[in-house]
C-alpha cells in the first residue's frame, strides 16, 4: 500500500509538534491564577509593577479581578478565584473563621489620609486627630464622598464615623458612589468634597483639581494587607500549586524588596512586613 507524500508530511508535523510539547510542557499548558484584590493595588499600579518580575521568575500568569475587598471576598467565598489579597483584617479573619482560607498572612502597608479642598470648609487641615476631623466635617456638614462600596477604605471609613459618634446615610452632604477608590476620588475632585482614600491610590490620581491631603499620620489611618490562599479542600478547583507559589514569592525576601521598589514620584507607596 502507497502512502502519499502529503500523509507523511501531516505525520511528520504531528510527531514534531508532540515532541515539542513534551520538550517545552509550557507550551501545552501556561500557568496561571486569579487574584481577587482590593482596587487600591490595581489603580496605584502596583500589580502592573510586581506581576510582570513575578511572571518572569515562575513562568504563572495572574488574572487579577480588581473590586472592593468585600467583593474580593465575596468572590472568595464562592470558589472563584484562587487568591485573596485585601486589606480588612476583621473581615480577613472572618474569612478564615469561616473555613475559606486556612491561613492569613500579612504582606506589607501603608496608611489612609483624609483629603479635601484647599479651601477647606470643615477647618481640618493640618490635624493628626481622625476623631476630631470627622466631627468637624460632620458639624459643618461639607460634602463628604464615601465609596460607599464595602471595600477595605470604606470599612475604615465607617468605623472612624463611629469613633467619632457619628452615624452617617445619604444625605444633603453624605455622598455614596458604589465605586473604586479612583472614580470616588474624581468625584470629590469634582465636588470639591472630603474623602478617605489609601494614600497610594492618592499618589497615582491625576485629577486632583483643588483637592489635598489635610489630615494624616493618626495611627489609627494605619493600613495593614494580608493575602490568603483559597481553601482547596472546600474548593477542589483552586490553583493551590500556583496560588502557593504566589504567596511564597510577594512575602519572600525578593518579593517584599520588589513591593519596596516600587515609587511614584520618588515616594514609596507600600511598605513590606511579611516577616515583622
Amino acid at each position: 500500500m502507497k502512502i502519499s507524500a502529503s500523509k507523511i508530511l501531516a505525520t511528520a508535523i504531528t510527531v514534531i509538534a508532540a515532541l515539542t510539547l513534551l520538550a517545552n510542557p509550557a507550551f501545552a499548558q501556561e500557568k496561571s491564577l486569579v487574584v481577587s484584590s482590593t482596587t487600591s493595588t490595581e489603580q496605584s499600579g502596583l500589580f502592573g509593577f510586581i506581576l510582570p518580575i513575578f511572571k518572569m521568575k515562575t513562568g504563572i500568569d495572574v488574572k487579577v479581578v480588581a473590586v472592593g475587598t468585600g467583593q474580593a471576598l465575596d468572590i472568595g467565598r464562592r470558589g472563584d478565584t484562587d487568591v485573596v489579597f485585601v486589606h480588612d483584617k476583621p473581615a480577613e479573619e472572618k474569612f478564615v473563621s469561616e473555613g475559606y482560607a486556612t491561613k492569613r498572612i500579612e504582606v506589607m502597608y501603608n496608611d489612609f489620609v483624609l483629603i479635601g479642598p484647599k479651601s477647606d470648609p470643615a477647618k481640618i487641615a493640618g490635624g493628626k486627630d481622625t476623631k476630631v476631623a470627622f466631627q468637624k466635617i460632620a458639624t459643618a456638614q461639607a460634602p463628604f464622598i464615601s465609596r460607599g462600596d464595602k471595600s477595605g477604605t470604606h470599612a475604615a471609613e465607617l468605623r472612624y464615623w463611629k469613633d467619632a459618634a457619628i452615624t452617617v446615610a445619604p444625605s444633603a452632604w453624605y455622598k455614596e458612589t458604589g465605586s473604586g477608590m479612583g472614580p470616588a476620588l474624581n468625584t470629590a475632585s469634582a465636588m470639591n468634597g472630603y474623602i478617605l482614600a489609601d494614600r497610594a491610590t492618592w499618589l497615582a490620581f491625576k485629577n486632583r483639581g483643588d483637592l489635598t491631603i489635610l489630615v494624616q499620620g493618626d495611627p489609627k489611618l494605619f493600613n495593614q494587607y494580608g493575602v490568603m490562599l483559597v481553601n482547596p479542600a472546600k474548593f477542589p478547583h483552586v490553583k493551590k500549586a500556583e496560588g502557593q507559589e504566589f504567596i511564597d514569592w510577594i512575602t519572600s525576601k525578593n518579593g517584599q524588596e520588589v513591593i519596596a521598589s516600587y515609587q511614584i514620584g520618588g515616594e514609596q507607596l507600600f511598605f513590606p512586613n511579611a516577616k515583622k
